[in-house]
């Protein structure tokens, strides 16, 4: 079954990769063509979010493992952290901020990855996290401006935060965390290499393509809607039914329909509220964002604690 998803990769890394590319120069051709944040949105909160959909079928597999039978203790957790980690963040924006950053690197890196390592690799947590920062340096060094007013508009009014980014900037401190960053791809490609692993290069070249053409919000859109939750949509496509990929599919739509209307319905009467004090476009970017993670905290943490106690 892995050498079947590492293959169904490839080839979409593939063709991420020719679709970027076309996307890219058409946006750039197109002068006056802009993706607005709504699209964004739609793409997100449709295909985005689908990945973790089925966050409820793995919670229920973590309580059968530690002997618990009432789902509703998996519910009531999992609310509670995506409620607290906003509260969280409107009292403590910045540092909310860089800590998503970093364990959303950290995610990135490893679930667009670990089906390619081998378990026993030494340090790999190290450079999933490497690997995953690229999606955070990339529009950074492109288009720092426009990425720090993003940061901005999530409540993040630190003057002490933006001094250190500036200093980072002038610094030359994102060459060098782009650098660390190639690195450990070439590691993981070099490392038990196998055909397979050409897809981590596609990828790589893929984000940088995305990022130097086009606005930070759209480049970022693109990777998480069709290339990171698509991937990691399919591992759990092959998983509900590894003798016909249709029949899984099939399934997982199913199963995945329910949390994903409750996220819809959730993020719209978010966006109403917010309208009353901000302008759409603001209001957008902090559903993406601040509710992005608050379903990135929980979702890495019972993919954590599964792993954990399966071994």
């Amino acid at each position: 079954m892995t050498k079947y998803i590492q293959k169904l990769s490839l080839y979409h890394s593939l063709v991420f990769f020719l679709l970027a590319n076309l996307f890219s120069i058409i946006i750039d051709q197109s002068k006056n063509s802009n993706i607005s944040p709504t699209i964004c949105l739609i793409l997100i909160l449709t295909i985005g979010i689908t990945h973790g959909s089925l966050d409820h079928i793995k919670g229920k597999k973590l309580l059968n493992i530690l002997n618990i039978n009432n789902m509703s203790i998996f519910y009531i957790t999992y609310v509670s952290i995506g409620v607290s980690l906003i509260l969280i963040w409107l009292s403590f924006p910045a540092s909310t901020l860089l800590i998503f950053l970093l364990i959303a690197s950290y995610h990135f890196g490893k679930e667009d990855t670990d089906f390619l390592i081998n378990k026993d690799l030494r340090f790999k947590q190290l450079f999933f996290l490497l690997k995953g920062l690229l999606i955070v340096i990339t529009p950074l060094n492109f288009h720092f401006t426009e990425t720090i007013n993003i940061f901005k508009t999530l409540f993040v009014e630190s003057e002490k935060f933006y001094f250190i980014l500036g200093f980072i900037e002038n610094a030359k401190i994102i060459p060098l965390i782009f650098v660390l960053s190639t690195c450990a791809s070439i590691y993981l490609f070099v490392k038990n290499f196998k055909t397979t692993n050409i897809l981590i290069f596609l990828d790589f070249f893929s984000i940088l393509i995305l990022n130097y053409y086009l606005a930070p919000l759209v480049a970022f859109t693109f990777y998480f809607c069709f290339l990171h939750s698509i991937r990691h949509s399919f591992s759990l496509v092959v998983n509900l039914d590894q003798n016909s990929f249709k029949n899984g599919l099939f399934k997982f739509l199913k199963k995945a329909l329910p949390l994903t209307i409750l996220t819809i319905i959730l993020c719209l009467i978010a966006l109403f509220y917010l309208r009353n004090a901000y302008d759409l476009d603001n209001s957008i970017l902090k559903i993406i964002f601040i509710g992005l993670a608050s379903l990135t905290f929980p979702h890495i943490l019972l993919e954590y604690l599964l792993e954990k106690n399966e071994k």
